[in-house]
């Protein structure tokens, strides 16, 4: 008999909440991650009494109310709701995309007067397309909300988010801001948002509680090949092709860095995120992390604050992998590593990494909870 049943590699999300539902079906689990600490880019770091967002930003936000029961009985989520701020050359917009930003930009107050200015525009941008599809994300978002706001809050952000022209980026990227025609800033549609009260170590912890784990510990240098010694079954959440040692290519990622500051004032921003859309900034935007846990006068009791400036760039050998680059290319690769994968013999693949997909937190909790069905 084999000392586990699961060998999870990386204690990000997708394998903390495997490992805690394995464990309640009576199952043994090691969890092992290469980085100092648990919880994968969930991890946050205590500085000055803040909880800060290592890895960046992390808002969770559902409409299924069974996830949301589920990380709530791990641990009591607060009630942040994301309301991103725009800054395009030191002028402020709010997002998403409603009645505010659209008075912002053209002066209208009413639904109707921006309905028809949008209109206008996308009309515009209808007649450019000739009956086409939109082939790439400018033409979607031309489409979608016009040529001042693309040109003003989207174009350079974009650019600099993915390092590529957003003429060279698919169209579907762009589908995910929505557009409103009310005063309303919260940025997801979901029922539920929030943050973990505590941070989200606490989340990560809560998941992990009386299973084995080790951390500084590479699984491609220790049990790479003898994992099937100690385990039944592996769950892997690292990248793809490095599994399977880049034998069809190398995937593309994108990463982002961060310049974390304490700043001795309580409130520098105002706001958690706010977005540098233009390329006069070479940071993507600046996170504030005491507001994803403080709120109201609760802000000025801590006479610090930490903030983070983002920046995004091109992965490279040695850097962490944060997003893949859904391009047809990519896609194509991914597509074949895939197919390899489901030919691996007791190897689940999980995540962001492991599955080559753009996954929020909630969508990664629901699909574990799902495989539990059937495991």
């Amino acid at each position: 008999m084999k000392l586990y049943d699961y060998l999870i590699v990386g204690s990000g999300l997708f394998g903390a909440t495997f490992a805690y539902l394995a464990k309640k079906k009576g199952r043994k689990c090691l969890v092992i991650d290469k980085r100092q600490n648990l919880g994968g880019n969930l991890y946050c770091e205590n500085i000055e009494g803040i909880n800060v967002h290592k890895y960046g930003a992390h808002i969770f936000h559902t409409s299924n109310k069974n996830v949301w029961d589920f990380v709530n009985s791990i641990v009591e989520f607060n009630r942040y709701t994301n309301s991103p701020v725009a800054n395009y050359k030191g002028k402020l917009y709010n997002l998403p995309f409603n009645m505010n930003t659209f008075y912002q930009m053209w002066g209208v107050t009413t639904p109707q007067e921006a309905s028809d200015k949008l209109e206008e525009q996308r009309r515009e941008a209808l007649i450019a397309l000739k009956g086409r599809d939109p082939e790439n994300l400018e033409e979607q978002a031309l489409l979608l909300i016009g040529k001042d706001i693309y040109e003003t809050l989207i174009k350079e952000y974009t650019e600099k988010q993915w390092g590529r022209k957003c003429t060279e980026l698919p169209p579907f990227i762009i589908k995910r801001l929505p557009v409103r025609l009310v005063y309303d800033n919260n940025y997801f549609n979901d029922k539920y948002q929030g943050i973990p009260i505590g941070g989200y170590n606490c989340l990560i912890n809560g998941l992990l509680a009386g299973v084995d784990c080790k951390t500084s510990c590479d699984f491609f240098a220790m049990y790479r090949d003898n994992w099937q010694n100690m385990a039944d079954k592996l769950v892997y959440t690292g990248a793809i092709d490095e599994y399977f040692d880049y034998r069809l290519g190398t995937l593309s990622w994108r990463t982002v860095t961060f310049n974390t500051k304490v700043l001795e004032v309580s409130n520098y921003q105002g706001n958690a995120v706010v977005n540098y859309t233009s390329h006069e900034k070479p940071y993507t935007r600046i996170i504030e992390h005491k507001h994803f846990e403080m709120f109201g006068e609760e802000v000025y009791l801590n006479p610090k604050t930490v903030i983070s400036e983002e920046y995004s760039m091109e992965y490279r050998n040695g850097m962490e992998p944060y997003y893949p680059v859904n391009d047809a290319c990519n896609n194509a690769l991914a597509e074949k590593y895939r197919m390899l994968a489901e030919q691996e013999n007791n190897v689940i693949f999980g995540g962001r990494l492991g599955q080559y997909r753009y996954y929020d937190m909630a969508p990664i909790v629901e699909q574990v909870i799902n495989m539990f069905d059937i495991i």
